[in-house]
């Protein structure tokens, strides 16, 4: 399977690979950024030279990404797995390890059906909006 999950150990640290220029995106990685107290997650915008190493890796076409990935526990995942691991790490979502009862490709398909269109329903910005200091500390541009 395409995006079944892949080993990623030598990365050595928790990191979200997003889209820096949807604007759902990178909605977010604010998102995560704002409720992982604990500072977990590190992120990378797709269109920095480390967000195109990693999708190069994991065989995202950086042009045209179809889903982003997250590295957590020395592991890549991508798609739906990706988003409910995600939000399953943040305090008060543990709620979301729920989202698992439905197959994984029904999960994908409503995955990929946003994904497909999330430049025409929430818009795409011409460089990646890094926000607040703080949120900008935690992003990895270069390897």
């Amino acid at each position: 399977m395409k995006w079944a999950p892949v080993d990623a150990a030598d990365i050595g640290h928790d990191v979200i690979l997003f889209d820096g220029d949807c604007v759902l995106c990178s909605q977010g990685a604010h998102f995560v950024h704002h409720r992982d107290k604990g500072m977990r997650f590190k992120f990378a915008a797709i269109q920095s030279p480390y967000g195109r190493q990693l999708a190069r890796r994991f065989g995202i076409d950086a042009d045209a990404p179809e889903t982003y990935a997250v590295v957590m526990g020395g592991r890549a995942y991508f798609r739906s797995d990706a988003s409910i691991r995600v939000l399953t790490a943040l305090p008060g979502f543990g709620w979301a390890a729920a989202l698992r009862v439905f197959p994984r490709p029904l999960r994908d398909a409503v995955y990929d059906l946003i994904a497909r269109n999330r430049y025409q329903w929430f818009g795409r910005r011409d460089q990646c909006w890094a926000g607040d200091p703080q949120f900008r500390a935690r992003i990895v541009e270069t390897p």
